[in-house]
């Protein structure tokens, strides 16, 4: 596959990751490790599903165990601390990680509130890992991110049944945010990151990455979820580097 047509791939997950703030507050109340189960369950039957109808599924026994043990750990540690950083925190406030605005437009306890913005941050350095180790396994194929998922809704499952009390989505809006989460920023995205991030201009691509964050918040502002601040606007564009990709 050309660099540029792999680095063009890449850049669709970008546009899908903008939307997972948004889609993440739809599903409330869900628990972070429910939510984590359902969507990783719904990413990793797609990506299985595309492998048996292109007639690839056997290339997963090919793929060394190390590389499911990290791929599972990055995907399930990004998500978990994500989700409850957004439990926690406002969502502008916690999808930008920026100290400009910790203290304004919040709802909630200050000391819940400041542990959301620090498990964004801890999940902010969890994907640079994962980006980063994605990289050095250039010749595992791409449909081992259906392991992944699937590895990552199992454990989020039982961690789910030993640390949370089961709540779901309310109404139909809910579920479809469940449903968007799965197909597209915890789905689709992961697969066309890895094929970004392995044959891919991946420093452009790093680049490209500090865009979600940003339209993560418009898209919040749009949809009614945060206020309009000047605040927020300095936050976003003066923001440190920390996100979904920082290089």
């Amino acid at each position: 596959m050309p660099r540029s047509r792999a680095t063009l791939i890449g850049f669709a997950a970008v546009i899908l990751w903008s939307m997972l703030a948004v889609l993440t507050v739809g599903t409330a109340p869900v628990p972070p490790l429910l939510l984590n189960a359902i969507c990783f369950g719904i990413g990793g039957a797609v990506g299985i599903v595309w492998l048996m109808l292109s007639g690839e599924i056997g290339s997963l026994r090919q793929v060394p165990l190390k590389v499911y043990v990290i791929g599972t750990a990055g995907l399930f540690g990004y998500h978990f601390f994500y989700f409850s950083a957004l439990r926690m925190a406002p969502a502008a406030e916690a999808g930008l990680i920026a100290a400009t605005i910790l203290l304004g437009g919040r709802e909630g306890s200050v000391d819940g509130a400041m542990a959301g913005y620090a498990l964004a941050l801890v999940c902010a350095f969890t994907w640079s890992g994962y980006s980063i180790i994605s990289r050095s396994f250039g010749a595992v194929p791409t449909g081992s991110v259906a392991v992944f998922c699937l590895a990552t809704a199992v454990l989020s499952a039982v961690a789910h049944l030993q640390f949370e009390t089961a709540l779901w989505p309310a109404g139909a809006l809910g579920w479809l945010s469940v449903i968007g989460l799965g197909l597209g920023p915890v789905g689709l995205a992961f697969y066309v990151w890895d094929i970004g991030v392995k044959k891919g201009d991946i420093q452009l691509l790093g680049v490209a990455s500090y865009a979600a964050p940003v339209l993560s918040t418009l898209i919040l502002v749009l949809a009614g979820v945060a206020a309009p601040s000047w605040s927020l606007l300095a936050a976003a564009v003066f923001r440190p580097r920390g996100g979904r990709f920082p290089l």
